[in-house]
């Protein structure tokens, strides 16, 4: 289902504990409706505990995140983890299309067979997880992401088994039909970062905060050679150091 005007993001003063340990407190930060946006930082820092809390796969200690139209975002949303989770027994199609089966509604063959074709996997949906290689099973996940349609995309490192020229053609893709999404990215790939986003985020700290972010001028996907994109991920890299200091 696609959206005109998709909504924003609202976290307001988000807090996570693990045990004894604080993960964040009183996190708070809005991503606009339709904005492509980065969120770097070092391990463990909390940046895929938090985007789980996003998508409602985990509870916050305490805090609170809607749309920016005031609404919850249950239902609104497309998830991809840092695993592809393909099940093993059903074929690469019917894994693409498991979302509206688990939800009782009829699948679109002809969608999804279009995205196999854009993510470079045509002829390859009668085929189980175990026949295709890592980067190949995690194409069929970002297919498998990009079929719902929903109007918030949330992917943590989706791009990170492909190889180089796969990864710059399959970024190029998911910019593409994403062009009308909210997206929040994970990443620890700082030109990645400069040439899909609008707005970059760092996490950092103990516990952690936004500590800085950067508008990326133009729109994504950037050339790789572009000066402005080169100039973004220096002084990116600079922040994500300073921040590690």
């Amino acid at each position: 289902m696609t959206h005109a005007s998709p909504p924003g993001i609202q976290v307001r003063d988000l807090t996570l504990h693990f045990g004894q340990q604080l993960i964040f407190e009183r996190l708070n930060f809005t991503l606009d409706g339709g904005s492509f946006v980065a969120l770097l930082g070092a391990s463990g820092v909390g940046k895929t505990s938090l985007l789980k809390i996003i998508a409602g796969l985990a509870p916050p200690t305490a805090g609170a995140v809607s749309g920016s139209d005031g609404l919850p975002l249950t239902g609104r949303i497309a998830w991809m983890g840092q695993n592809d989770l393909l099940y093993p027994w059903l074929n690469v199609i019917e894994n693409i299309t498991l979302g509206p089966r688990l939800r009782g509604e009829k699948g679109d063959r002809a969608w999804a067979e279009h995205l196999l074709e854009r993510v470079g996997l045509g002829g390859k949906g009668q085929l189980r997880p175990a026949a295709l290689s890592g980067g190949m099973r995690q194409r069929a996940a970002i297919a498998r992401t990009l079929y719902e349609r929903q109007p918030i995309v949330l992917m943590d490192e989706p791009f990170s088994a492909l190889d180089t020229i796969t990864r710059t053609m399959i970024q190029a893709l998911a910019t593409e039909l994403l062009a009308r999404h909210t997206v929040l990215l994970i990443t620890h790939d700082p030109l990645e970062a400069c040439r899909l986003s609008h707005r970059l985020l760092v996490l950092s700290g103990q516990p952690a905060t936004i500590t800085d972010t950067l508008t990326i001028a133009g729109q994504p996907p950037r050339a790789p050679d572009d000066p402005q994109l080169l100039h973004s991920q220096a002084e990116l890299l600079q922040r994500l150091v300073r921040a590690a200091q």
